[in-house]
């Protein structure tokens, strides 16, 4: 007698995979942001693996609380400014797919307010708790957000064990 044959798949998400996902979608909707407002993106691609590195490296240690895109204007306002923070579930669980609504997204970028000539721009992180070490970042400050008006795109991206949402703020 012939025993039926069975086979098995096991699954398992990391923190780890979650984190790549995420710094992939936050860096990925900065340089788009940025080339919609026409800011140069160079130094942006000449950073992505050390920024892409640290910010990965955050977020699997769930110390990072917020990546921050602030648009530094030659008059030396700073606007506008978009807030990535990031949420952990501390079971770890989640939905066992990766979701970022690129679509939704595309139409957001398309509602931004325009920069003049010359605007620059700064990624800051903040965090929840002490992080490491990462090359390229340290200390600073970040700009006043007193002025501005927030607008809540809602969740990015998300994956298990943790998603990312997507705040603007601007001047009203």
């Amino acid at each position: 007698m012939t025993s039926p044959s069975t086979s098995t798949r096991a699954s398992t998400h990391t923190i780890t995979e979650t984190a790549v996902y995420l710094t992939d979608v936050v860096m990925g909707t900065i340089g788009d942001i940025l080339g919609t407002l026409k800011i140069d993106i160079t130094r942006l691609y000449n950073n992505w693996k050390q920024d892409s590195s640290a910010i990965t490296a955050w977020i699997a240690e769930q110390s990072l609380k917020e990546v921050v895109l602030e648009c530094h204007r030659p008059d030396g306002t700073v606007a506008p400014i978009i807030e990535f923070p990031v949420s952990y579930r501390t079971d770890g669980t989640g939905d066992a797919k990766f979701v970022a609504d690129r679509a939704a997204m595309a139409r957001y970028r398309a509602k931004l307010d325009s920069v003049p000539p010359g605007t620059t721009y700064a990624i800051v992180c903040t965090f929840y708790k002490t992080s490491s070490d990462q090359p390229g970042w340290g200390s600073t400050t970040r700009a006043s957000t007193a002025d501005l008006s927030a607008h809540t795109f809602g969740t990015l991206a998300s994956g298990p064990g943790a998603s990312m949402s997507m705040r603007y703020l601007r001047r009203s």
